[in-house]
């Protein structure tokens, strides 16, 4: 079983959209794939269940259906950061609910496992604690995506040492484009490829979200 954590370089740079990438990258080599997304804020009321966009768009793109609150066991409604949502609430995020619900996914011995964090590297989980530790506990390969924005350069070397310092291994990085016209785009590559020391798994055009050549791409970490 290949297991990878997604996180990003902060947010809104594309975590899922990018995991919806690699999904479908794997199935088309014909991989059996799952996606988790243990933290979310910013759920929507469906029925008794709080339901956030993101871990839906994970379950409809994994091969094997479950249920969201299995892709998505921790949700709050507000769109703030989930340990200020918890607090608001009057409870806290349970650890333990984190790694059983990994397990329970695990059970169903997928060829691809996806985790998509929330936010950046170093969340807050309240208590003193961060989803960064949980990663670290469960020693998985880490996917760093770059959202290509002005300061992506501060934020994706900051997020590799960080991920370093925690002693896990980067998989490589994704550069997603978020606008057509970004500025010095291809310098600001040149100078990921040369300081990140990590290998480039691909770049995501912008608004491209079937793009052949990106899913031939990405279909080689598979391999």
């Amino acid at each position: 079983m290949q297991q990878y954590f997604i996180t990003g370089t902060d947010t809104e740079v594309g975590k899922t959209y990018v995991s919806e990438y690699l999904l479908r990258a794997a199935a088309k080599v014909g991989l059996k794939t799952l996606a988790y997304k243990p933290v979310s804020a910013g759920c929507e009321r469906v029925g008794d269940a709080l339901v956030n966009e993101d871990a839906l768009k994970l379950q409809r793109a994994a091969t094997v259906a479950l249920p969201i609150s299995q892709v998505n066991p921790i949700a709050f409604a507000p769109p703030i950061a989930p340990h200020i949502a918890a607090n608001l609430e009057n409870t806290t995020i349970d650890i333990d609910a984190i790694d059983g619900g990994l397990k329970l996914l695990q059970q169903h011995q997928p060829d691809l496992l996806l985790v998509e964090g929330a936010g950046g590297w170093r969340l807050p989980i309240g208590q003193g604690g961060f989803l960064s530790d949980v990663v670290k506990q469960w020693r998985m390969d880490v996917i760093i995506v770059v959202g290509m924005r002005l300061g992506c350069l501060n934020h994706a070397l900051l997020t590799a040492e960080a991920v370093r310092a925690d002693g896990l291994n980067i998989k490589g990085w994704i550069a997603n484009q978020l606008s057509a016209d970004m500025p010095n785009y291809q310098q600001n590559i040149q100078t990921l490829e040369s300081l990140l020391k990590a290998p480039k798994l691909a770049e995501i055009p912008f608004s491209q979200p079937n793009h052949i050549e990106t899913l031939n791409d990405l279909a080689k970490i598979f391999s």
